[in-house]
């Protein structure tokens, strides 16, 4: 197996159609070699704790909504080519997803990481739903199987807090200025929300090289 590193954050809609487009490529290819490890980016670290009003966070960024909705358009192009439906104009708040990330480091540790990635993009950009809120976060470990009290304990402290500030610093100093990146094998970077295609055609060549390995070639 070949690791597979995935560095992304939740509140990041390119993630969301990165994941899709990889995991519809694994699904053609179920022999792949990858074993898949999530990894924390902040996209917008010096957030409040609490978030921020949409709309403000908007106006700030891209100077209003209809800077908003041009910067916007690719993305939802590229989620309805790849099956995805946002509700973009249904997200109030956009959170510090520090907490997200806490969350995800802990279903690593219970081997539920991709169903927590999954479940925390879903809640964000299809349901809108507040990811910063731990009560939000407690609803999504529930429903991927996690202990729901446990993860509520955890959220009221700080846990973990400085390992994942430590990951996110460790990965800009390797280089990581967007997200998603991939990192296969700790040596081979691919950057962006590459298509299906184009990972079925990594998945190919790189089990053509582990066949000629294994056989001396």
């Amino acid at each position: 197996m070949l690791k597979l590193d995935i560095i992304s954050d939740p509140i990041c809609p390119w993630c969301y159609i990165g994941k899709t487009r990889l995991f519809r490529a694994l699904e053609a290819r179920p022999d792949h070699p990858f074993t898949i490890e999530w990894h924390p980016f902040q996209l917008n670290p010096d957030m409040p704790e609490g978030g921020m009003d949409r709309a403000t966070y908007l106006e700030r960024k891209f100077g209003g909504k209809e800077g908003a909705v041009r910067a916007y358009l690719p993305v939802v192009e590229a989620a309805e080519d790849s099956g995805l439906t946002l509700d973009l104009e249904g997200i109030a708040r956009t959170p510090n997803t520090l907490d997200a990330h806490r969350l995800i480091h802990w279903a690593g540790l219970e081997g539920r990481q991709t169903a927590v990635v999954h479940g925390l993009f879903a809640a964000y950009f299809e349901a809108g739903r507040d990811i910063g809120d731990p009560q939000v976060l407690a609803d999504i470990a529930e429903g991927c199987g996690m202990d729901r009290a446990m993860t509520e304990r955890l959220l009221a402290t700080d846990a973990d807090r400085e390992e994942i500030r430590t990951r996110d610093a460790h990965a800009r100093e390797r280089g990581v200025t967007g997200v998603p990146t991939f990192v296969i094998a700790n040596q081979a970077v691919v950057a962006g929300a590459q298509p299906a295609e184009t990972w079925q055609q990594i998945i190919d060549d790189l089990q053509r090289q582990i066949a000629s390995q294994a056989a001396g070639g």
